[in-house]
This record gives C-alpha cells, structure tokens and sequence, in this order.
C-alpha cells in the first residue's frame, strides 16, 4: 500500500507539471517557471519519502552539470546569429534565396531554402524568425495557402536544428548519449535522405496547386536599402560549411565564423564596435526606416538565456529521476512493449509520451534517453544507434505534439495555426522511414558498431 501510495503522488506531481506547461503555453507564460515549480515538487515528494536534501541536492546538481557543455554551445549560437545578421550574412541568402524562386514552385522552393537555413543557422526559431517570416508575408500578399507555407518552413527548419553542427538539440544527444557530434551528422544525414527527397516531391505537387502570385521584389529592395550583399559577406557561413567538412570542433569553427562576421560588419556594414559589442548582447537592431529591420533583429546572448535555463532545469530532472529510481516501475511496462514491438518503436512511443509531458524538446530528449538508453546497453547496442534514434524520434516528433513549444513557438512567430502539422512532412517521414530502413536492414546494427569503433579510435 505504501509503495503504492508513493506512486500515486508521483504521478499526481507529473499531471500537476503537464497542466501547468500547458498553461505556460497558452498563456505565454515562461516555461521555466513551471518546470521549476515542478522540481521543487519533487525535492519535496522525495523528502516525504525519505531522502535527505543534501542528496537530493547532489542529484539535482549531477544532472544539471550535464547541461554545462550545451551552455556553452548556446552562448556561441547567440552570438553567431546576431553576427550574422549584423554582418549581413542572413539578409544575403534571403535577397539571393528570393531573386532565384520560381514563383510556381513557391513551396518546395520555401521548404530547400528553409532547410539550408537551418543547417547554416543550427535553430528552427532562428529560421523561422528571419526566412521564415519573409516567406510568410510572401505568401499571404500571393494566395499561397499559410498552413501549407508554415508546414514546409518549419519542417525545412528542423532539418537543420536536427542535424547541423551548431544545432542545440545536435549538441544535447552527442552529449547525454556519450557520441561524437560529427558521427551523428553523418549518421542523421543517411536517414534523411529519403524523407527528403519524398517529401520534396510532396511539396512540389502541392507548389503546382498554389503558386505564388507576386514575386518578393520589394523585399529585396529594402535589404539592399539596408545591407551590402557583396558576395564576401556570405563568408562566415562558408567558414562553418568549410571547417564542418574538416571535422573541426563546432565551437572553434563558430568562434572562427563570429569573427570573421564581426569584421565584415564593421568593413562592409559600417558599424561600429561598439555596437557589434551590444549586438553580441542583446541581439541585433536597426533605427532604419524599414520593415525589414523588425524581420532581421534578434540573436544575442540574452536571446539565448530561456532555452539555457529550459535545458539547465531539465538536466536537473534527469538527476533527480536517475538518483531516485522513479521510473524503475515504468522500465518494466517499456521492456514488454519493446519485446513484443522491437526497440525503434519503443523508442518512438516514448518520445511522444515525454514531448507530450514535457511541452520541450530538451525535455523529450533527455527523459527518452532515460528511459530506453539502458535497454540499448542491455541488448548491446551501440550508442551510436541510440543517439540516431533519439534524433528520428524525441527531437523530430516533439515540434508535431501541438503543445509542445517546439511547434507552438514557429506557428506563432509564422502566423499559423496548428493546421501546419499535416503538411510538416519531413517530420513524420523521417521516423517512418528509419523504421522501413530497420526492418529492411537498410540501417545495420553492424554498421553502427563499426561507426562506434571507428569513432572511439579517432
């Protein structure tokens, strides 16, 4: 009775955070107050339980120290796209992105430019908040249907937050599941192969029923008005590409490329120094007369402070849960589902569930690999093919969960409506077919323990 007792208010502190991350989410309420309520609620819980505070400090502690690497990684991002937008970089691939779209093909055209974004860029947000926007005005002064529009950029978009070298969410899974980010990559780049190509061909049929009416003229007008777009200003996106490809570590190639982004703005741009130095901060800005300047603000450390602090705190829910054994139950419901389904789909079911608690993509990360990572160790798999399996499943499918704010937050910036997820077809094709390729043994277990070996040798 008492075991049960326990569990019962262990599941009543999971419903009381649910209810209080919707509203979050609803109400625009920051998300991580919530999700430190929801901690304090479980320190308690465990006190009532018999644990002392120090321990269930050192727990928090534990699993918050986890976060400290992705900090640091969120700290350059920051950084970065304020830079590149400074610098003029984010304002050229737009003006060039623009100039060369075949109105008639307006769709598939906004999903490979969102999608190149984002890899460059390494967030959705980020994409979605520059491009994204600019395609969406687009869109809605030419007839293009909007939800048809959003589910194309954020689908473009998490195909760079999901696996480019700067990508946050990139950066968590090579860190909780021990891997070398670069492997991943490469990885993550073999599984999307498919789901891109079809859902290409997806997005080209439905350009052909909703083609642009006007072209994006004034908007490249009124970058010109505000930025030099000389071909060097596309550089320090070159430098990332170039470096990337060197298999240089991602923090010294973004720290190579927020130089160079620095110089160009103060060459080609005219800024100064000081006010690079207050971009870096608190994220770039404009007095010029334009509506493109409310489009291409932002970036900065600051902008960056929620998503470290939402990733900090759910660090320390993995601590507590990990020191506490509170999923030691649940494990065994999971191990009988994954015996009679295999593990992919274990993995996808569980994904869904945290995503679905957890309202985050950090939290849907790291609660997935908490609760399937020691049956890959069990059944000796590689960890290799745990992170890919995260990265096909919590990080990809927690955006289509509509309260969680992966999707919540790009519809909004875009305008739309939830109506966007049946048109995010990168998202849920890319679990389909890593599942198809799994079963058809397109995707070796072999293969992922020679990529384990080959890594660990590097």
């Amino acid at each position: 009775m008492q075991v049960r007792g326990v569990i019962l208010d262990i599941i009543s502190v999971f419903i009381f955070i649910f209810v209080s991350l919707l509203f979050s989410v609803y109400s625009g309420v920051n998300i991580v107050y919530p999700l430190a309520l929801g901690l304090v609620c479980f320190v308690l819980l465990y006190i009532k339980k018999g644990y002392k505070l120090n321990e269930l400090l050192n727990m928090i502690l534990k699993g918050a120290k986890r976060s400290l690497i992705i900090i640091k990684i969120f700290v350059l991002i920051g950084a970065i796209t304020a830079v590149w937008r400074a610098s003029g970089t984010v304002s050229f691939i737009v003006y060039y992105g623009i100039k060369y779209m075949n109105p008639s093909y307006f769709i598939v055209s906004a999903f490979i430019l969102s999608s190149i974004v984002s890899f460059l860029l390494g967030t959705c947000f980020g994409t979605v908040g520059t491009v994204g926007i600019v395609l969406m005005i687009m869109a809605k002064s030419g007839g293009v249907n909007i939800d048809v529009l959003a589910g194309a950029v954020i689908a473009g978009a998490y195909f760079g937050d999901r696996c480019s070298p700067m990508s946050s969410s990139a950066n968590l899974v090579a860190s909780i599941t021990d891997t070398k980010l670069y492997t991943n990559i490469k990885n993550m780049l073999y599984t999307s192969v498919a789901p891109m190509l079809i859902a290409t061909i997806a997005y080209t049929i439905l350009s052909l029923y909703n083609p642009l009416s006007v072209n994006g003229d004034n908007i490249g007008s009124e970058i010109l008005k505000l930025f030099n777009i000389d071909f060097v200003v596309i550089l320090p996106a070159v430098v990332i590409l170039v470096l990337t490809f060197f298999r240089v570590d991602v923090k010294i190639s973004m720290l190579v490329s927020i130089i160079s982004g620095i110089v160009i703005a103060v060459i080609y741009q005219q800024e100064t120094i000081a006010d690079v130095g207050r971009y870096l901060i608190a994220g770039y800005s404009s007095n010029a007369d334009s509506f493109f300047v409310d489009i291409i603000k932002g970036g900065g450390l600051l902008s960056m402070l929620k998503v470290s602090l939402i990733v900090l705190v759910s660090s320390a829910y993995s601590g507590i849960f990990e020191g506490t054994n509170t999923f030691k139950e649940l494990e065994v419901y999971i191990e009988g589902f994954k015996k009679r389904h295999g593990m992919f789909l274990t993995t996808v079911v569980v994904s869904i569930a945290t995503a679905s608690f957890g309202c985050t993509q950090a939290l849907a990360i790291m609660l997935t690999n908490q609760l399937v990572g020691k049956m890959y160790q069990r059944d000796g798999r590689s960890k290799y093919e745990l992170a890919l399996d995260i990265e096909d499943t919590a990080v990809i499918l927690a955006p289509l969960i509509p309260w969680n704010i992966g999707g919540a937050v790009p519809a909004a910036t875009l305008t739309a409506s939830m109506g966007f997820i049946p048109f995010a077809f990168y998202m849920y094709l890319l679990p389909i077919t890593s599942y198809i390729a799994k079963r058809l043994k397109l995707i070796s277990f072999e293969d992922m323990k020679k990529g384990t070996a080959l890594s660990e040798s590097e």
